[in-house]
């Protein structure tokens, strides 16, 4: 289960508070659960037992160590009672928040920028999953077999007399000749887009994962998707 964690520790992760979290998550996931990303709370002190935020396929985890970090508190809320997530950069870290539909607001500060993205991020494509579910239908391919003509036996095949044709203008007609030119079509470019400069920090996000839905759906390559990803957040 361990190594399975190591991989939430490139973006600033504190790694005692991922073992913490590692060893106290192994009972708590659900059958077909699976850890999506984890942010843990890093703040301009030194932060002994700090908060962290798990984001799962199925619902978000608050985990706050208590007893000088023996024990902890875990507090989850599934997607489906999620209305709206929201972050907000500060100087020092970012806070991510979300709320309700029983308009219950949550909070968790001092996230470092980048793994507040990610969660942020991921949140949104949960949502996006529950409103607009993605069902991939498997094509089905039909075969079809061509009979061929049966011949009779060559000794059977009655030979034909033919006769000599010196001009074929003797029995072709004249075709008209026609020349038509085609011009190549111009690609037009979509009226009405913004600029990513004008979009704000929520809309950029939005655009984001949208081209993470077209690559993940095989309609963009990984390094389409790349240089839009960092072309989008070079605005934020």
């Amino acid at each position: 289960m361990k190594e399975q964690f190591k991989k939430f520790l490139n973006e600033e992760q504190d790694p005692k508070a991922i073992e913490k979290i590692t060893s106290k998550l192994t009972d708590l996931l659900m059958k077909g659960e699976e850890v999506g990303y984890i942010a843990v709370q890093k703040k301009p002190a030194i932060t002994v037992f700090p908060d962290s935020i798990v984001l799962t396929n199925k619902r978000i985890i608050i985990c706050k160590p208590k007893n000088l970090g023996l024990s902890m508190d875990f507090t989850d809320y599934t997607w489906d009672d999620i209305a709206s997530t929201f972050v907000k950069e500060n100087i020092l870290g970012s806070e991510f928040s979300f709320g309700t539909k029983t308009d219950l607001a949550v909070s968790i500060d001092y996230i470092p920028k980048i793994q507040a993205r990610k969660i942020y991020t991921y949140a949104k494509e949960q949502l996006d999953l529950l409103k607009n579910p993605v069902q991939m239908a498997t094509p089905i391919q039909e075969t079809f077999e061509t009979e061929e003509p049966a011949f009779e036996d060559e000794d059977e095949v009655e030979e034909v007399e033919t006769e000599e044709v010196t001009s074929f203008a003797e029995i072709l007609p004249a075709a008209p000749v026609y020349t038509e030119t085609f011009e190549p079509i111009q690609p037009q470019a979509p009226t009405g887009e913004r600029k990513l400069s004008d979009l704000s920090k929520e809309e950029l996000f939005d655009k984001l994962q949208n081209y993470k839905k077209l690559l993940d759906n095989g309609l963009i390559m990984q390094g389409e998707y790349d240089a839009y990803k960092k072309e989008i957040l070079s605005y934020m």
